[in-house]
């Protein structure tokens, strides 16, 4: 009976094995397909790629400054607020994308796959997307802060774009650029929920000590 329960129990541990094999595998063709799709460069868009590609660091650092000097200029409290926020976000962001990073370890697409067309060689790891986890991390924040349709439809559409500019270039796969897109969300989503919580605790405060 005992030697019947192993054996059973070795064959579920084997499909199980098998399948999540099979699918870790489809899901990596399915990566690698998708990026040499995306990795099509022609001059006439690569100017554009790369403009857009570089955007992200300049533009994430402006923002929350802007919100800084434009807050403490006018006394504005709730907007100073908001600049700080936004500097915590990607300050969480760049622990968690660079924390990924390094723990996983991933080659770049075109270390493993010779044949895709990078427009410039980077040896750090590729998993997640760096430039599309602070795109969406910066657009998610502004987004937060200001529920405009004329905020929120520009960030996105400008922190997808950034996201295809990783992949239209050979830098990053798919799943990369998802996963930046994911990081970047959750982590301006808790500084968010931090940023409440602060407020919620001095407030709170205020009304014991003027009780």
């Amino acid at each position: 009976m005992k030697t019947y329960t192993s054996n059973i129990f070795l064959i579920i541990c084997f499909s199980v094995f098998s399948f999540l094999t099979d699918t870790v595998c489809i899901a990596q063709n399915a990566d690698i397909q998708l990026l040499r799709n995306f990795n099509k460069r022609t001059k006439g868009t690569d100017g554009i790629m790369i403009v857009t590609t570089n955007s992200v660091y300049p533009f994430a650092v402006a923002a929350p400054i802007t919100e800084i000097i434009v807050g403490y200029a006018k006394h504005d409290n709730i907007t100073f607020e908001k600049g700080l926020q936004t500097i915590a976000g990607l300050g969480l962001n760049f622990l968690a994308t660079e924390g990924f990073k390094y723990t996983l370890n991933k080659d770049r697409p075109y270390i493993t796959y010779t044949n895709l067309n990078p427009y410039q060689w980077d040896t750090d790891p590729t998993f997640p997307s760096g430039h599309t986890s602070f795109a969406f991390n910066t657009a998610t924040s502004l987004s937060m802060c200001y529920h405009k349709w004329y905020v929120v439809v520009p960030s996105y559409l400008w922190a997808a774009s950034v996201g295809y500019s990783r992949m239209y270039l050979g830098m990053h796969y798919p799943s990369d650029v998802a996963a930046g897109a994911i990081i970047g969300t959750a982590t301006a989503w808790f500084a968010k929920k931090g940023n409440d919580y602060l407020k919620y605790r001095r407030r709170k405060k205020f009304m014991i000590d003027h009780d």
